[in-house]
C-alpha cells in the first residue's frame, strides 16, 4: 500500500482544521479542502521516504550471512525496499515531525502562488 492510502484520519482532519474552512468549501488562504488534503499526503509521503533514507545505512552495516534466518540474494535484494515501507509506516503514525514543517511550507508556496496568479 502506498503512503497516500496509509494516511490516518486524524492527520486529515489536522490538514482541515490547520486553515478554517469558509461556507464555499475553501479556506481562508483560498485552497479548497481537496486540495489541503492532497497537500497534507504528500508532505507525509516526503517524511516517509526521508525517514526510510536515514535508516537506510543503518541497515546497510547489519551483517546477516551469519544469522539463523538471514542473507542471501534476495534479502539484500528487497532491503531497501523493506527500509522505505518502514519509513512510511513511522510517517504514517505520526512520524518525528518533518511532515508538519514541510505542509506548512507547501501551503505558504501554493498561497503565494495563487496571490501571484490573481495580480497576474
Amino acid at each position: 500500500m502506498s503512503a497516500v492510502s496509509n494516511v490516518n484520519a486524524a492527520q486529515i482532519t489536522s490538514a482541515q482544521n490547520a486553515a478554517s474552512t469558509t461556507q464555499a468549501g475553501t479556506t481562508q488562504s483560498g485552497l479548497s479542502a481537496q486540495a489541503l488534503e492532497k497537500t497534507r499526503k504528500a508532505a507525509i509521503e516526503f517524511e516517509g521516504m526521508t525517514i526510510g533514507e536515514m535508516l537506510q545505512p543503518m541497515f546497510d552495516t547489519v551483517d546477516t550471512a551469519n544469522s539463523l534466518f538471514g542473507g542471501g540474494a534476495a534479502e539484500s535484494q528487497f532491503r531497501s525496499l523493506q527500509v522505505l515501507e518502514m519509513g512510511k509506516q513511522i510517517a504514517n503514525n505520526g512520524g518525528i515531525g518533518l511532515a508538519d514543517s514541510v505542509y506548512r511550507q507547501m501551503l505558504a508556496m501554493q498561497e503565494k502562488a495563487q496571490q501571484e496568479k490573481g495580480t497576474s
